[in-house]
């Protein structure tokens, strides 16, 4: 812990705002302002791949667009009439949590494209849970998704055990959008 609080420090002289978590880790020794902006710079990141632009997202979020900028760059790409794209894929932190038998896990994704299957595998469970359509669980059996630190944890779809943590109250729309309690 201490090796990455000095690591952390010193990226905090660079970087005199806001320091950018590449870990689970990292994000963690992050004040609480600061976790819930850089939450949100994913969420932002995401609405621009989906054709807002990078001034309408921010202001959605209440965030100042430079600061998006600056911080999202590595997600970002600068167009020929100088508008701001989101590129197609990006390394760029997020967490989020993923269901696992033994109840929601935080887990730090340094992928979009493992973010986005995350959000999908999301999409299909809340569908299941609604509609008791299992279907689409199927689709998901034999994934994973690999966290930052190269793990691959199993996408859950036992109907079962998914019944189960949706009776336990495991699932809600702020365990999708927020923190894991």
């Amino acid at each position: 812990m201490r090796g990455v609080e000095r690591h952390m420090k010193r990226r905090k002289k660079r970087n005199k705002t806001t320091v950018v978590p590449r870990t689970l880790e990292e994000y963690s020794l992050l004040s609480e302002h600061n976790q819930d902006l850089w939450d949100d710079i994913g969420q932002i990141v995401t609405e621009v791949k989906n054709g807002s632009s990078l001034r309408q997202a921010a202001m959605s979020f209440r965030r100042n667009p430079r600061l998006i900028q600056r911080l999202a760059r590595p997600a970002l790409r600068k167009r020929r009439n100088g508008r701001w794209a989101a590129k197609s894929h990006d390394s760029l932190l997020r967490v989020l949590p993923v269901p696992t038998s033994k109840g929601l896990v935080e887990i730090g994704v340094v992928d979009s494209r493992q973010a986005s299957l995350l959000g999908k595998y999301w999409s299909v469970v809340a569908r299941y849970l609604e509609t008791g359509n299992a279907s689409g669980l199927r689709g998901f059996a034999g994934k994973h998704v690999i966290d930052a630190a190269g793990k691959e944890l199993p996408l859950l779809t036992d109907q079962q055990e998914l019944d189960r943590l949706g009776s336990a109250g495991a699932f809600s729309f702020e365990t999708l959008y927020g923190k894991v309690a």
